[in-house]
């Protein structure tokens, strides 16, 4: 699909993550996250998960880009929490030790109603996944 029909079909708001290598990503984001890929290559992908759709860029792609000059001083994800509701915890936490992936917290019930845990992506982005508590 040519670039611009792809970003006049995206939703009103959308995830794009800056990630150093795409194919690892795409790895961690399909069998961790259990995401299904709509388009890959070396430079961007288009993901979904749990009917969010988001995209994956590489780095290098945004080398004439205000954010490039952030990239390169390292750490990145820090601050945010991008937390996403109907993906099952426990089966992503099982996922995610058989894959390396870094667990931040474990699956667990929570006051605010959910049951959830947290995932460290490659590149430092942390997701929280849950379910619903039943009332």
């Amino acid at each position: 699909m040519p670039a611009d029909e792809y970003g006049r079909k995206m939703p009103r708001f959308t995830v794009n993550l800056l990630v150093r290598d795409v194919a690892r990503s795409v790895a961690f984001y399909t069998c961790v996250l259990g995401a299904t890929v709509q388009y890959s290559d070396s430079d961007f992908a288009a993901l979904e998960l749990a009917g969010l759709e988001f995209m994956l860029h590489a780095d290098h792609t945004y080398d004439h880009h205000p954010l490039y000059a952030r990239l390169t001083q390292g750490e990145r994800g820090s601050g945010a929490e991008l937390r996403l509701l109907g993906v099952d915890p426990d089966q992503v936490e099982t996922r995610a030790k058989v894959h390396g992936a870094t667990i931040v917290q474990p699956a667990k019930d929570f006051p605010h109603g959910w049951r959830d845990m947290m995932v460290c992506d490659p590149d430092g982005y942390i997701w929280a996944v849950g379910v619903l508590l039943p009332r």
